[in-house]
């Protein structure tokens, strides 16, 4: 009877302590040991996820993925916006919205298969099926469509995904515009029939028939003309460097830009962890912490998603996203990307 009393009172102490700690998960507190703050912010983001319905796949190019994903609660969208979609390992990447604005209740990316890269999209590839859900973040939009009364658009290979809102947009406002599009082939080079419509607007240049894109045409352009590019690196800086001065040029990046100068390496107190790490300068301050707390959350690396957003108590902020607002950026910094601007950062962690 003494036996069975005890395992009893046992069990009943592990539910509770069960429940309480699965209370302190679903409201975005740290765990025993860490106490709680009033907000919480370090491993937790505010931002939700909606589910989404994929109801269309298809292949528009060699190596292109398109699907449509539906959902009454998507929210209205602006060309030029991208999408966060956590993949069913958990990463979490980001694509363009290339579908229609006006086509409430249904959104359409498109994902380039890398063979080298980091693993989401193979993942995407092979896993994401007509009839699979895909949880998917409010759409952001950091490469937004200025009025104007003309545009010339630049693009290479999937950097074609947020440019092609834009030219419907442009062309409904009855915008002067035109496209220069590159890709190594036709074969790889997706919505080649879509853009068909809009006849000689269109230069679609394959590399493998024609070589690089002739940029010469953009020293011609008038100061009132905006231009607007998206693809490889190489390409948005040769986009740069042709464009006249005072032209207006905006880029849509697939990873961060380098920041200017050498950076320096520094040092990491992890407050309620009671460690100190050093980040060296060729390694990033997600890197450092993860040698001393493996479980810090991470996904994307590129300053993009948001997973590894974590509070700093004091020290000073070397920001290298394009995420965080400004308000964001007054206390809290992305471990993956961002840097110290001081000698010392201390982490809520």
């Amino acid at each position: 009877m003494r036996r069975a009393l005890t395992v009893t009172a046992l069990a009943g102490t592990a539910w509770l302590a069960k429940r309480a700690i699965g209370r302190r998960i679903d409201s975005g507190s740290p765990l025993w040991p860490l106490p709680a703050l009033e907000t919480p912010v370090s491993g937790y983001s505010p931002r939700r996820w909606i589910p989404a319905l994929i109801v269309s796949r298809t292949e528009p190019a060699d190596g292109v993925l398109s699907l449509t994903l539906e959902s009454a609660e998507l929210p209205e969208w602006a060309p030029g916006a991208h999408l966060d979609v956590r993949l069913p390992s958990g990463l979490v990447r980001q694509y363009s919205l290339c579908g229609d604005p006006a086509d409430r209740g249904r959104y359409t990316i498109a994902v380039r298969l890398v063979e080298d890269g980091r693993g989401g999209s193979r993942e995407a590839h092979a896993q994401l099926v007509e009839g699979a859900e895909l949880p998917v973040r409010p759409p952001r939009n950091r490469f937004p469509l200025v009025p104007s009364p003309s545009y010339v658009f630049v693009a290479g290979g999937i950097g074609i995904t947020p440019v092609l809102p834009m030219l419907r947009a442009a062309t409904e406002a009855g915008a002067d515009w035109t496209l220069l599009y590159g890709g190594r082939s036709r074969a790889s080079m997706p919505f080649l029939a879509e853009l068909a419509r809009y006849g000689d607007r269109v230069t679609v240049v394959p590399e493998d028939e024609a070589g690089f894109p002739d940029l010469s045409v953009l020293g011609a352009l008038g100061p009132d003309a905006p231009v607007y590019c998206c693809g490889p690196a190489p390409l948005m800086a040769a986009v740069e460097a042709a464009a006249p001065a005072g032209t207006a040029v905006h880029l849509e990046r697939f990873a961060p830009a380098a920041a200017g100068g050498d950076a320096k390496p520094f040092t990491v107190e992890l407050r309620r962890s009671g460690r100190v790490v050093e980040v060296a300068a060729a390694e990033s301050a997600l890197t450092a912490v993860r040698r001393e707390l493996p479980s810090t959350p991470y996904s994307c690396e590129q300053g993009f998603c948001g997973t590894c957003q974590h509070r700093v108590l004091s020290g000073d902020i070397d920001h290298r996203d394009t995420l965080l607002t400004d308000g964001e950026r007054e206390d809290s910094m992305l471990l993956c990307v961002s840097r110290a601007a001081s000698d010392r950062l201390v982490l809520d962690l």
